[in-house]
């Protein structure tokens, strides 16, 4: 049962060496992974944009609101 127990990193380390291998000879796994990362960033660089215009164009929604509410009476 020990020999079993210190078994199982040698074999996890095996396992996550061969995957990783795998992954270098697939060129088009490689590819995949690179697709994705740029599709991430340009989603998060479009929210970002998009959150900087809607930001600034509800501050002065904001401030057309609260200087008519001072106004009224």
């Amino acid at each position: 049962m020990l020999h079993r127990i210190s078994a199982i990193p040698r074999a996890a380390c095996l396992a996550i060496t061969g995957a990783l291998q795998a992954l270098n000879r697939d060129e088009r796994g490689l590819s995949g992974v690179v697709v994705a990362i740029l599709l991430i960033l340009v989603a998060v660089l479009a929210i970002i944009l998009i959150w900087g215009f809607l930001s600034g164009w509800l501050q002065d929604l904001w401030d057309q609101i609260t200087r008519q509410a001072g106004t009224i009476e």
